[in-house]
């Protein structure tokens, strides 16, 4: 046993969606880093190709191709779906990272900004991976299981507000089917597992992380005192997609500086002062 079997990734295949910015390019290069073939999708065909080409800068022993890939629709899912096709013969892990949110007050929240947080980060994650299941579970071995890694939120788990009701409802939805889907997959050893992130910088919350200054009023309020950096997510992809993480479903790590554990303290404590 050696770390390079344990968490290196190399002849491997990746799909990553929403790959071009903030948690995806963080996952993507730490998957080229490993040595995976990864394919980096989302609406900016532009941006991923842009991404790819940085990445494929960096000598690493694995490779990037980037593509346009649009999820908020059946018809993007399937057209995504054939290219992942046109490119490759084989799947091994799927990142569903592609996801959008909207906040607003509670008395103004509107109705469309439901239906369209929902098709994206609910609807689109489902239906991607249900049909590109085929190539999972083609390449998946006992000891060697396909991987699926969703990605959630904190706020899918912690009841936090901040006005982000359909973001956070499309989360906890992602956390739910991530295990059932581990349930039902298992037997296929396809492995389903999800991120919980808490802040990190990303285009999704550049309102509050765009420069340092902001980042350290953000970090302030984490029990861990900053905010994600791309090693943190980098180990658990590593760890879930190699074979650290081969008896592994059902989770959902949080990587959240410690948000997902925060209460207001011990009730009974604070009331026998």
């Amino acid at each position: 046993m050696d770390l390079t079997s344990l968490f290196g990734l190399s002849g491997k295949t990746a799909l990553v969606t929403g790959g071009a910015t903030g948690i995806g390019r963080m996952a993507a290069e730490a998957l080229v880093l490993a040595g995976a073939r990864v394919l980096i999708a989302s609406r900016k065909g532009d941006a991923c190709e842009a991404v790819a080409a940085q990445l494929n800068d960096m000598d690493a022993p694995g490779s990037a191709e980037g593509f346009a890939g649009d999820v908020s629709t059946e018809e993007g899912v399937m057209a995504l779906v054939q290219e992942v096709k046109n490119r490759t013969d084989k799947l091994d892990i799927l990142m569903n990272n592609a996801g959008r949110s909207w906040g607003a007050p509670l008395d103004e929240f509107p109705y469309d900004a439901w239906d369209k947080v929902m098709t994206l980060n609910v609807t689109g994650l489902f239906h991607l991976t249900q049909q590109l299941l085929p190539m999972l579970r083609e390449s998946a071995t006992e000891d060697d299981p396909a991987r699926v890694v969703n990605v959630g939120s904190v706020m899918g788990e912690v009841p936090m507000g901040d006005g982000a009701y359909s973001y956070s409802a499309s989360k906890a939805a992602v956390i739910h089917l991530t295990k059932i889907l581990a349930k039902e997959l298992a037997g296929d050893f396809v492995t389903v597992n999800a991120l919980a992130p808490g802040p990190f910088v990303s285009k999704m919350t550049a309102f509050a992380t765009a420069d340092e200054g902001m980042r350290d009023r953000v970090g302030k309020d984490v029990p861990l005192k900053r905010v994600g950096r791309e090693e943190d997510i980098a180990g658990c992809m590593l760890f879930l997609c190699g074979r650290g993480g081969a008896y592994i479903t059902g989770g959902v790590l949080p990587v959240s500086g410690g948000i997902n554990v925060v209460t207001s303290g011990n009730i009974f404590e604070q009331a026998s002062h």
